[in-house]
């Protein structure tokens, strides 16, 4: 791959983006980020984008697609604006090559901005240069960037997060949105606009990554009695599931339920509740053609004004909107002959 160049004359001053390329990446991770540059150069800016390999030699994708790096990680000897470093999903191989995490801190220590998108934060996890920074990363990898990097503050939901003069992204495609930030951060928000709509994306997506995360049950539950409830719970999400009733049930008082959802989930018990009622809604709402104030009831809330508070307390969006954007690919307004 050559470096790009912009397609006319640029009255900005020219922007040295840096991509680095291994073996394993995610092509997405890669692609994405060189294309909204590509754009905002249709519309003024001035990115001069180049990619680099720890050899120069050419690397495997994700996709079985083969790269070819336009410098090696020794041949880089100028002044970087912006490092990308996308991912690759067997995050535990990037972080055990030691070659890479070195060479991401060689280029890190020349760069403005250092950007990583998706598992990519792992890899620079790995340099300490997160170590007491927010940072986000794909939302099926939250949990294991935060085990294993301790002092990282992981953020479960975000798109991206920007810390300093570190931005790094969610999933794979959220790479886009953390460009487009960029752009707007070094040109402002007309020429990100316009990029946004050549590459028909959302200038900001609608809400965080929780409302396209699988979901999952919580980690089993050490203690007895809370397993028990935690069961009840998910059983019969629309079942009388306030603390005292949760409390009778289970032989306990509410203050020692409440130490137990605490001390096992991290939360109290109205908010696991309302977690468990919101996927029962989300599964509800993928599945059938139920209307909002049926599935309010079936879900547990009581009402669709309940219903859509929680929905846009956890998940940034509103029941209708989730339904519409889940549940077919087709556009609205066709039919599925």
């Amino acid at each position: 791959m050559n470096p790009h160049k912009p397609s006319g004359t640029s009255a900005a001053p020219p922007h040295r983006v840096l991509v680095l390329l291994f073996d394993g990446v995610q092509l997405m991770d890669v692609t994405g980020p060189l294309d909204v540059y590509a754009a905002a150069n249709e519309y003024g800016a001035h990115y001069v984008m180049s990619t680099v390999s720890p050899d120069g030699a050419p690397v495997t994708t994700t996709a079985g697609l083969r790269l070819m790096p336009d410098l090696a990680l020794d041949e880089v000897d100028f002044a970087v604006d912006t490092l990308v470093i996308p991912g690759r999903p067997d995050w535990w191989a990037a972080v055990a090559d030691s070659a890479l995490v070195e060479g991401i801190t060689r280029l890190a220590d020349r760069s403005g901005t250092v950007a990583s998108v998706c598992a990519g934060a792992f890899p620079l996890a790995a340099t300490g240069l997160l170590n007491g920074r927010r940072a986000a990363t794909h939302w099926r990898l939250a949990d294991d960037l935060a085990a294993r990097y301790p002092e990282v503050e992981v953020d479960c939901d975000a798109i991206f997060v920007r810390d300093g003069r570190f931005i790094t992204s969610a999933g794979i495609s959220a790479g886009i949105d953390l460009t487009l930030s960029l752009v707007e951060s070094d040109l402002g928000p007309d020429i990100a606009r316009k990029a946004a709509k050549f590459l028909v994306v959302f200038m900001a997506r609608p809400g965080g990554q929780s409302q396209f995360s699988v979901r999952q049950s919580p980690r089993h539950p050490a203690h007895s009695v809370l397993r028990e409830v935690l069961d009840q719970v998910a059983a019969d999400p629309s079942g009388d599931h306030s603390l005292p009733a949760m409390a009778a049930r289970a032989g306990v008082s509410s203050r020692h339920l409440t130490r137990l959802f605490r001390t096992e989930t991290g939360g109290t018990a109205a908010e696991y509740v309302e977690r468990v009622r919101v996927e029962a809604a989300q599964a509800l709402l993928e599945a059938g053609n139920d209307a909002l104030d049926t599935v309010a009831r079936r879900g547990g809330f009581g009402s669709e004004e309940t219903m859509r508070r929680a929905f846009r307390r956890r998940l940034g969006v509103s029941p209708g909107a989730y339904r519409d954007r889940f549940r077919t690919t087709r556009p609205h307004g066709t039919s599925g002959e």
